[in-house]
């Protein structure tokens, strides 16, 4: 794979007269980096997330569930190259950008990012795009089993500019968040908050599946959801290293507290299950591992390695919490935990990069760097608490706008019959053999 990234970029040197003549000074380090890690989060959908979410649900519905993570990618891809790239990433607004790259208008083969200098724009785009895709497939996990394919492909579509785009932009793109100093290395606000309120607030307007609390709804295929863990921890390492943007120490720094995070979030989840039901889950196995993976996420930029183990440590004990009694003390269906685990663990997060970030990572030669509480710095936790309250509020808004929107074009969920015929019969046509 390097050696053809390689001789990939030395073709463009031999073929293109501008790399010649200096005008492009791309760093070919960086861009190849960028390339892994753009193949690296685009996996973490399909097949990642297809199969982490396939193998939680009956199998009924495997097929459905999969099928929502693939629409997704391909709704959000076209869109973002058509509108949603230029809105979130080109102006300076303070709410949301412009118009200038709608259907990637004037971007050439030399154009560069401001926020990604020594890469191409277009590879920029291309990343960026990616994180919008596995947000919007994110929210599926909480409609699984009952939302109707028709209903969630408009969803995307309403969804991703109605909340994803602005507040992206808001913390990414130059707008107020960012200006105000939130700290969200990659996503915690922008991915994980959003992702997991969307799932909550459509989850109760769809209301319960059918023998919610009665019926045994338990998975088919856990081996499904294991191969898919691995897929997402693996992609992790683009999701969280790649937004350092280049290949540097950061993003090692980055890497390695993602890895260490979701290892932790992983043993105190399992240890809790052993304690509380004498045996450690499969399930809780996982369920931590992509907790620790979430909640870092925000942080991963920020911190050091240790702190990486504590911050799993966190997310496994209070996601762990939410899933199993907070769930079932209120009630609410959130059929794969995408509140209790990316909500959650994106607003504890968001809130401990606050806490742990240090200058030992952050600073450079030209920015002092960013710190967090432990280093002296108690405003900028007031930071990101604002950060996750904004991000919150405009989520739990635009989701209800934006489902009330698909509602005036199609029912949001299937009726009863079909969802206990299952999904896969009764949307696809199709179903897993016998």
């Amino acid at each position: 794979m390097h050696k053809l990234i390689t001789s990939l970029f030395i073709l463009c040197l031999l073929v293109n007269p501008a790399f010649a003549q200096g005008k492009i000074t791309f760093n070919g380090g960086d861009t190849a980096f960028m390339l892994a890690s753009t193949a690296l989060v685009l996996m973490m959908t399909i097949p990642g997330l297809a199969l982490f979410y396939s193998g939680m649900v009956r199998k009924k519905n495997i097929l459905a569930t999969m099928a929502q993570s693939l629409i997704a990618t391909a709704i959000v891809s076209l869109l973002w190259i058509a509108a949603a790239y230029s809105l979130t990433f080109c102006g300076e607004g303070a709410l949301i950008g412009d118009t200038s790259r709608l259907l990637l208008r004037d971007l050439q083969i030399d154009s560069v990012s401001p926020f990604a200098k020594t890469i191409p724009e277009i590879l920029f785009m291309a990343y960026q795009m990616t994180f919008a895709v596995i947000t919007c497939a994110l929210v599926s996990g909480s409609v699984a089993e009952r939302m109707k394919f028709s209903a969630f492909m408009l969803f995307c579509v309403f969804w991703l500019f109605i909340v994803y785009v602005p507040s992206a932009h808001w913390v990414w793109g130059g707008g107020f968040l960012q200006k105000l100093g939130l700290l969200d290395f990659a996503g915690g606000t922008v991915v994980h908050i959003n992702a997991g309120v969307a799932g909550l607030v459509a989850a109760l307007m769809l209301g319960n599946r059918v023998g919610f609390g009665r019926e045994n709804l338990a998975p088919f295929d856990l081996s499904l959801a294991v191969i898919g863990t691995g897929l997402l921890w693996v992609g992790w390492f683009g999701f969280n290293g790649g937004s350092a943007l280049g290949a540097n120490s950061r993003a090692v720094f980055a890497i390695v507290a993602t890895h260490l995070a979701a290892c932790s979030g992983a043993l105190i989840w399992s240890a809790l299950e052993w304690i509380q039901r004498g045996k450690p889950s499969v399930l809780g196995v996982i369920s931590g591992a992509v907790a620790g993976l979430g909640t870092i996420t925000p942080a991963s930029g920020y911190v050091l390695p240790w702190h990486g183990v504590v911050i799993g440590l966190i997310a496994g004990c209070v996601c762990y919490w939410f899933c199993t009694v907070a769930k079932h003390l209120y009630r609410y269906d959130d059929t794969l935990d995408v509140f209790g685990v990316h909500g959650v663990g994106g607003i504890m997060g968001t809130l401990l990069a606050g806490v742990f970030a240090t200058r030992l990572v952050t600073a450079s030669d030209s920015d002092p760097g960013a710190t967090g509480l432990i280093d002296g710095n108690p405003h900028q936790l007031q930071v990101q608490a604002i950060g996750v309250a904004v991000t919150i509020a405009w989520c739990v808004f635009g989701t209800w706008l934006s489902l009330k929107i698909v509602s005036f074009f199609t029912s949001l969920r299937v009726n009863s019959d079909d969802e206990r015929e299952g999904l896969d019969i009764a949307l696809h046509g199709e179903s897993l053999h016998q």
